[in-house]
């Protein structure tokens, strides 16, 4: 079995037609499509079946298919393993962060790490869901959840604590009357969230917005009261912080990587000054 053939296969599998895994791989459609006929060749089995207007997987292929995260985390552990064993210091590492921590909290002391480590270059993606360190989505992440993958590494790196905020005018209105700023229907499940619902007892949500710098900004002008992490909220001068009804939510903070990256030094220094940037911010509480 030709190892490429297999490569083929799987972006075909991820991309689901001939024509989106030829524009991925950078190849022409008959080239994606003699590569599985190749593959199934030396298998003995039907992995496609090829329709006047799509491709589809059969049985046999989805099973195949299923191997693909797998192959690709090796790959990419591989590839982690390499990294380390390079005589250049310079190496690129990727850090991925949920937005209000990437950029509150990491991306106002890039300028200084780089100062004390000129020869580690960093990126600094700031996204609301997982990046997939077995994907190259990112090599370093801080997590708001533990993964279960025992095949990571996990660290816990401090507790995000949350209050209500709002400009000073709510402070004279009465409780009975507020009105609120929340997530959309996509981040219901979120445990500040959840916990604001509980809160509302009857009263009116204003505005929603995926984004957290939306919402802080609607706060900023008056809009209503919004549940921000405390390290955004304590530090916005237009802000004050309001009194709350039940006790408010933390959520545990977590470093998250390969346990081969423990191997490559550029790594291990951006893991610590990740580790201390954020414990100074949001010190670890009490493991929940």
């Amino acid at each position: 079995m030709d190892w490429q053939d297999l490569h083929f296969f799987f972006a075909l599998s991820r991309c689901g037609s001939l024509s989106a895994a030829a524009r991925e791989l950078g190849v022409d459609h008959a080239t994606v499509s003699r590569r599985i006929t190749a593959l199934e060749s030396s298998l003995g089995l039907r992995l496609t079946e090829r329709l006047p207007r799509r491709t589809t997987l059969t049985g046999h292929g989805r099973i195949i298919a299923s191997g693909a995260d797998e192959m690709y985390r090796i790959a990419d552990r591989i590839r982690i393993q390499a990294r380390s064993l390079c005589a250049e210091p310079a190496v690129p590492i990727n850090i991925s962060a949920s937005p209000a921590v990437a950029a509150h909290l990491i991306a106002p002391a890039i300028a200084g790490f780089t100062r004390k480590h000129p020869g580690i270059t960093l990126s600094l993606s700031g996204v609301s869901h997982h990046a997939l360190l077995n994907k190259s989505e990112a090599d370093i992440a801080v997590r708001l959840e533990r993964p279960d993958d025992p095949d990571l590494m996990t660290r816990r790196i401090g507790t995000m604590r949350f209050g209500l905020y709002a400009s000073q005018f709510w402070q004279e209105i009465p409780q009975e009357d507020w009105v609120f700023i929340a997530y959309d229907s996509t981040l219901a499940h979120v445990t500040q969230q959840q916990w604001l619902e509980s809160l509302l007892n009857g009263r009116r949500v204003i505005f929603r917005a995926s984004d957290l710098m939306a919402q802080q900004q609607a706060a900023r002008k008056g809009l209503g009261i919004v549940t921000l992490p405390c390290f955004m909220g304590d530090n916005d001068s237009e802000l004050v912080r309001l009194q709350e009804n039940l006790p408010s939510p933390v959520r545990n903070i977590w470093l998250v990587a390969y346990p081969e990256l423990k191997r490559d030094h550029s790594a291990v220094v951006v893991m610590d000054f990740l580790a201390e940037i954020i414990g100074r911010s949001c010190p670890p509480g009490k493991n929940i």
